[in-house]
Protein backbone atom coordinates (compact mmCIF):
# COMPACT_ATOMS: atom_id res chain seq x y z
CA UNK A 1 0.00 0.00 0.00
CA UNK A 2 1.01 3.51 -1.20
CA UNK A 3 1.96 5.83 1.86
CA UNK A 4 -0.53 8.29 0.10
CA UNK A 5 -3.08 5.33 0.17
CA UNK A 6 -2.55 4.36 3.68
CA UNK A 7 -2.76 8.04 4.61
CA UNK A 8 -5.89 8.30 3.28
CA UNK A 9 -7.54 5.28 4.89
CA UNK A 10 -5.90 6.54 8.17
CA UNK A 11 -7.51 9.91 7.67
CA UNK A 12 -11.29 8.44 7.03
CA UNK A 13 -10.62 5.45 9.96
CA UNK A 14 -9.56 8.42 11.92
CA UNK A 15 -12.81 10.32 11.39
CA UNK A 16 -15.04 8.14 11.88
CA UNK A 17 -14.12 7.41 14.85
CA UNK A 18 -13.90 11.19 16.19
CA UNK A 19 -17.62 11.33 14.35
CA UNK A 20 -18.34 8.09 16.57
CA UNK A 21 -16.74 9.33 19.77
CA UNK A 22 -16.84 13.15 19.42
CA UNK A 23 -17.76 13.86 22.56
CA UNK A 24 -14.92 11.95 24.99
CA UNK A 25 -12.05 13.67 25.95
CA UNK A 26 -8.90 11.52 23.96
CA UNK A 27 -8.29 9.90 20.98
CA UNK A 28 -9.87 6.41 21.12
CA UNK A 29 -7.14 3.98 21.76
CA UNK A 30 -8.40 2.11 19.06
CA UNK A 31 -6.99 4.13 16.51
CA UNK A 32 -3.42 3.66 17.55
CA UNK A 33 -0.62 2.26 15.09
CA UNK A 34 2.06 0.40 15.83
CA UNK A 35 4.24 3.48 14.99
CA UNK A 36 1.92 6.07 16.91
CA UNK A 37 0.90 5.96 20.19
CA UNK A 38 -2.62 8.53 19.60
CA UNK A 39 -3.52 7.83 23.43
CA UNK A 40 -1.24 10.72 23.94
CA UNK A 41 -2.95 13.09 22.07
CA UNK A 42 -5.80 14.94 24.11
CA UNK A 43 -8.21 16.83 23.48
CA UNK A 44 -7.70 21.01 25.36
CA UNK A 45 -10.53 22.97 25.86
CA UNK A 46 -10.81 26.82 24.15
CA UNK A 47 -10.97 28.04 28.02
CA UNK A 48 -7.60 26.22 29.26
CA UNK A 49 -5.91 27.13 26.23
CA UNK A 50 -7.15 30.72 26.50
CA UNK A 51 -5.62 31.07 29.92
CA UNK A 52 -2.58 29.25 28.91
CA UNK A 53 -1.58 32.13 25.64
CA UNK A 54 -2.75 34.69 28.95
CA UNK A 55 -0.20 33.30 30.60
CA UNK A 56 2.41 33.09 27.67
CA UNK A 57 3.40 29.99 28.71
CA UNK A 58 5.81 27.93 26.56
CA UNK A 59 3.62 25.94 23.18
CA UNK A 60 3.61 25.82 19.19
CA UNK A 61 -0.13 26.20 18.02
CA UNK A 62 -1.03 24.69 14.41
CA UNK A 63 -3.24 26.04 12.89
CA UNK A 64 -4.23 23.84 9.99
CA UNK A 65 -7.61 25.33 8.87
CA UNK A 66 -8.67 24.80 4.97
CA UNK A 67 -7.26 27.76 2.57
CA UNK A 68 -11.23 28.60 2.74
CA UNK A 69 -11.35 28.74 6.07
CA UNK A 70 -8.32 30.25 6.50
CA UNK A 71 -8.67 32.92 3.83
CA UNK A 72 -12.13 33.77 4.89
CA UNK A 73 -10.62 35.02 8.23
CA UNK A 74 -8.55 38.46 9.20
CA UNK A 75 -6.99 36.08 12.17
CA UNK A 76 -5.44 33.48 13.66
CA UNK A 77 -4.75 32.44 17.34
CA UNK A 78 -2.16 34.50 19.15
CA UNK A 79 1.31 33.07 18.26
CA UNK A 80 -0.76 30.35 15.95
CA UNK A 81 1.91 29.07 13.24
CA UNK A 82 -0.85 28.22 10.18
CA UNK A 83 -0.06 25.27 7.69
CA UNK A 84 -1.72 23.27 5.24
CA UNK A 85 -2.52 19.96 6.33
CA UNK A 86 -0.66 18.12 3.49
CA UNK A 87 2.24 20.00 3.84
CA UNK A 88 2.65 19.77 7.97
CA UNK A 89 4.98 15.97 7.47
CA UNK A 90 7.39 17.77 4.90
CA UNK A 91 7.53 21.17 7.14
CA UNK A 92 8.82 19.36 9.82
CA UNK A 93 12.47 19.80 8.60
CA UNK A 94 11.98 23.74 8.34
CA UNK A 95 11.78 26.42 11.00
CA UNK A 96 10.30 27.11 12.59
CA UNK A 97 9.15 23.27 13.21
CA UNK A 98 12.29 22.19 12.83
CA UNK A 99 13.42 24.09 15.84
CA UNK A 100 10.65 22.91 18.33
CA UNK A 101 11.80 20.49 20.96
CA UNK A 102 9.59 17.37 20.52
CA UNK A 103 8.88 16.97 24.33
CA UNK A 104 7.30 20.63 24.40
CA UNK A 105 3.35 21.49 24.28
CA UNK A 106 1.74 21.24 20.85
CA UNK A 107 -1.80 22.23 19.95
CA UNK A 108 -3.29 21.96 16.48
CA UNK A 109 -6.57 23.35 15.17
CA UNK A 110 -9.00 23.66 12.44
CA UNK A 111 -12.62 24.93 11.40
CA UNK A 112 -13.50 21.02 10.91
CA UNK A 113 -17.32 20.26 12.60
CA UNK A 114 -15.25 17.29 14.13
CA UNK A 115 -12.08 18.11 14.47
CA UNK A 116 -10.98 15.98 12.12
CA UNK A 117 -7.88 18.03 10.45
CA UNK A 118 -6.49 18.89 14.42
CA UNK A 119 -6.83 14.86 14.69
CA UNK A 120 -4.63 14.07 11.58
CA UNK A 121 -2.29 16.85 12.30
CA UNK A 122 -2.02 15.32 16.11
CA UNK A 123 -1.12 11.67 14.46
CA UNK A 124 1.55 13.38 11.79
CA UNK A 125 3.35 14.84 14.51
CA UNK A 126 3.11 12.06 17.12
CA UNK A 127 4.74 10.03 14.67
CA UNK A 128 7.17 12.14 14.09
CA UNK A 129 8.50 12.12 17.36
CA UNK A 130 6.35 14.89 19.48
CA UNK A 131 5.19 14.11 22.75
CA UNK A 132 3.12 16.07 24.41
CA UNK A 133 0.40 16.94 21.34
CA UNK A 134 -3.17 18.20 22.14
CA UNK A 135 -5.92 19.22 19.80
CA UNK A 136 -8.47 21.72 20.36
CA UNK A 137 -11.70 20.80 20.96
CA UNK A 138 -13.74 23.13 18.80
CA UNK A 139 -11.75 24.03 16.84
CA UNK A 140 -11.78 27.83 15.02
CA UNK A 141 -15.36 28.15 16.35
CA UNK A 142 -14.96 27.43 19.72
CA UNK A 143 -11.63 29.43 20.03
CA UNK A 144 -14.21 32.55 18.64
CA UNK A 145 -17.18 31.47 20.94
CA UNK A 146 -15.24 32.00 23.80
CA UNK A 147 -13.22 34.94 22.66
CA UNK A 148 -9.64 33.86 22.63
CA UNK A 149 -6.71 35.79 21.96
CA UNK A 150 -6.55 36.80 18.62
CA UNK A 151 -3.69 38.44 15.95
CA UNK A 152 -3.91 39.32 12.54
CA UNK A 153 -2.62 36.72 10.56
CA UNK A 154 0.34 37.63 7.75
CA UNK A 155 -0.60 40.22 5.02
CA UNK A 156 -1.12 38.39 1.50
CA UNK A 157 -2.34 35.45 3.59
Amino acid sequence: MTSRKWALWMFLLVSSYVMADGAAGRVPASIQTDQTNSSNAEFITAEELKAKVARNEPLTIIDVRDTSSYVESDNKIKGAIHLKLRRLQYRLSFPPLKDVPRGSDVVTYCACPNDESSLHAAQILLHAGFKRVRILKGGWRMWLKVNGQLEPKPKGM
